[in-house]
């Protein structure tokens, strides 16, 4: 059978169960955070938003292992349709939640979420090499990458506007609700495919499973290096979001629309660079626009940072009133598109580089570095405001940062003499 297009019916219903899924789960999570800034004190309203994003990300850290070994073991359309149908039961119970305004149980359906995403990332990003090889897995994984982040914007925009309008309580989940449903009508369609490892069982002992998984993937010289460039990515685009809010509090004195529009000029800023990449980077260079990439992102980061020292901004019209405020969106912008042609070659890295037989387990593995690096991250940036340190300071210094990384990159690449 030829290798099919991205526009074939392999790819779409994959692309659109992975948007789907990533608009509900930011559509959630931003209603709930949202809902708690206007129903609980200032104090709880920040612990809630605080622990979300550690909830989400703690079962990728748990149960990656088991859920890269069923992803290789069983018919991975079949287990995708699975997570969809888990997806719409958490979407129900979180319509319970919503209407009682229970936040401890909304915490848990939150949980449950991201227990479910740590099941679905390996099935997806698993299926993409057996259905594309060469250049057409480099553009399938920005087009996925891109269709993740457009879900992100949409999701968290949705998620708020919806929340706080009348009925907003009920309108949130129902919507949530209709979006699991478009995802299972999607994943009904992902053509069947033959499990890459039908021998092999789940291991349960959570701790001997990620511990012999990781060992495997830093086994596989070019996985490992794949895997720590993708969490740098993940760690410094979580350094750089979590900035937003405290930036525009503190420096800019801006309210809540100036951070959405932040927050959506990054994420539309990533899918405009996974798209570049798809269009730009060929597997005979895979890494060619990984350092200049990098170090895009440091100097736009440091320039944003300089941008917003002594920028006030009230709103939206404010901030586009001064050359200062289109300053800060370009380069955020900038940053953003670095940040997609960063990422995208790592992914395929990792995808071709791993045994077709084991690929959703090193997916796995990534999950966990990627889990682990971005809560680090967060909570050596909890402990800097903590102590003081302003967002600028922080920005300059992941800035810093990223350039040893990417001279880690340039030195480490396993294809150095290649690339």
């Amino acid at each position: 059978m030829a290798e099919p297009r991205l526009s074939s019916r392999y790819f779409i219903p994959l692309f659109m169960t992975q948007a789907l899924g990533a608009l509900n789960d930011n559509l959630f999570k931003n209603a709930l955070v949202v809902l708690a800034l206007y129903r609980l004190s200032a104090s709880q309203a920040g612990a809630l938003s605080a622990l979300s994003g550690g909830l989400f990300l703690l079962p990728y850290i748990l149960v990656s292992a088991p859920a890269g070994q069923m992803a290789d073991a069983r018919d991975k359309a079949r287990l995708i349709l699975w997570t969809k149908y888990w997806e719409l039961g958490l979407m129900l119970l979180a319509l319970a939640g919503f209407v009682i305004g229970d936040f401890r149980f909304l915490l848990a359906v939150l949980l449950g979420l991201g227990l479910q995403a740590a099941f679905f990332s390996p099935l997806k990003y698993g299926m993409l090499p057996e259905l594309f090889t060469g250049d057409r897995l480099v553009k399938a994984n920005g087009g996925i990458e891109a269709g993740t982040f457009a879900g992100i914007v949409l999701g968290t925009v949705a998620g708020g506007l919806l929340v706080l309008l009348p009925h907003g309580r009920l309108l949130a989940p129902l919507a949530a609700i209709a979006l699991a449903l478009a995802g299972i009508a999607s994943a009904r369609k992902i053509p069947p495919a033959q499990p890459a490892a039908p021998a092999l069982k789940p291991d349960w002992n959570l701790w001997r499973a990620n511990t012999k998984l990781l060992r495997a993937a830093a086994a596989n010289r070019r996985v490992w290096f794949a895997c720590w460039g993708i969490s740098w990515f993940w760690a410094l685009g979580a350094t750089v979001l979590a900035a937003f809010p405290v930036l525009a509090k503190v420096l800019l004195h801006a309210d809540g629309h100036v951070v959405t529009l932040l927050l959506g000029v990054f994420a539309v800023g990533v899918g405009v660079g996974s798209l570049a990449a798809a269009r730009f980077v060929h597997t005979g260079k895979l890494l060619h626009f990984v350092i200049p990439a990098g170090l895009g992102m440091s100097l736009f980061i440091g320039d944003f940072a300089i941008a917003t020292a002594h920028l006030m901004a009230p709103n939206v019209p404010g901030l586009l009133a001064h050359f200062a405020g289109w300053r800060v969106l370009i380069d955020l912008t900038l940053t953003a598109i670095c940040g997609g042609l960063f990422s995208v070659p790592f992914y395929v890295l990792l995808q071709s580089c791993a045994p077709p037989a084991e690929r959703a387990r090193m997916v796995g593995a990534n999950n966990i570095l990627n889990s682990a690096a971005t809560l680090a991250a967060g909570g050596f940036e909890a402990v800097a405001y903590a102590k003081g340190v302003g967002p600028g300071a922080i920005l300059i210094t992941a800035a810093l940062m990223n350039l040893l990384v990417i001279f880690w990159v340039w030195r480490a690449s396993p294809a150095h003499s290649q690339q």
